[in-house]
């Protein structure tokens, strides 16, 4: 038990600078953040505590409402949190493959199997709804490398269902921000262990990128593939 309790009091400080770390970066972005998340616990909590006068009970409505504003509060923060992290997160490239490590359980990401030198790249994720290349940067240069890479899982693993997204805001293009909720929407057309014999086949196959380091997420713009790298 006092294990246990010791290891709850180190991680507290931990989640508490995480989330003073969030509203730093949220407030950089959304500059009213502060004041609006104060406004949805007052007003939250000021009405169950004026229907708890109302009913003759504003001890326990207080109570109640307090809780509830707290977690409005939270909810409200956690959604502006995460807007502002996709405006900062929207034209890097890279930006796409961090929002697919986040897509959740079931789901196998494996970024940039195909960049060019303009910094147009394709990602790679492997769920139940089957192969989704996700490219970004340049609609029309992706084109070709959507194409050759759509050919070589064509090739490779003709049964397999294969959908490609181009992030972006144009027209046909997914946003940034609807990534991961266009991929959750796909029809399910694999079971748990096709997954797992799809991702054994393409692991075995090698990426284009395996033996080149890359920073995790969003790459820096000015960052230019070396000129001896193997190109697609």
């Amino acid at each position: 038990m006092a294990r246990k309790s010791n290891a709850d009091t180190a991680a507290n400080p931990g989640r508490l600078k995480q989330i003073a770390l969030t509203y730093k970066m949220t407030r950089r972005a959304d500059s009213k953040i502060g004041l609006i998340i104060a406004g949805v616990g007052i007003v939250t909590f000021g009405v169950f505590l004026a229907i708890g006068f109302l009913i003759g009970h504003p001890v326990y409505l207080g109570i109640l409402g307090f809780l509830v504003a707290f977690l409005a509060m939270a909810i409200v923060f956690g959604r502006r949190a995460e807007r502002a992290a996709f405006g900062q997160m929207e034209g890097q490239p890279g930006a796409a493959a961090a929002v697919l490590d986040n897509v959740g359980r079931g789901w196998t990401t494996t970024p940039a199997v195909a960049m060019n030198r303009n910094q147009d790249i394709v990602h790679r994720a492997v769920g139940k709804a089957g192969i989704v290349l996700v490219a970004e940067g340049n609609p029309n240069r992706l084109k070709t490398l959507l194409a050759a890479e759509k050919k070589k899982m064509a090739r490779i693993m003709p049964e397999i269902p294969v959908h490609d997204i181009i992030v972006g805001t144009g027209e046909g293009e997914v946003p940034l921000k609807k990534v991961r909720t266009t991929l959750m929407k796909l029809p399910r057309v694999l079971a748990g262990p096709q997954v797992t014999q799809v991702n054994d086949k393409l692991r075995a196959m090698g990426d284009l990128m395996s033996n080149m380091p890359l920073p995790k997420g969003p790459m820096p713009k000015g960052m230019r593939m070396p000129r001896g790298g193997k190109m697609r």
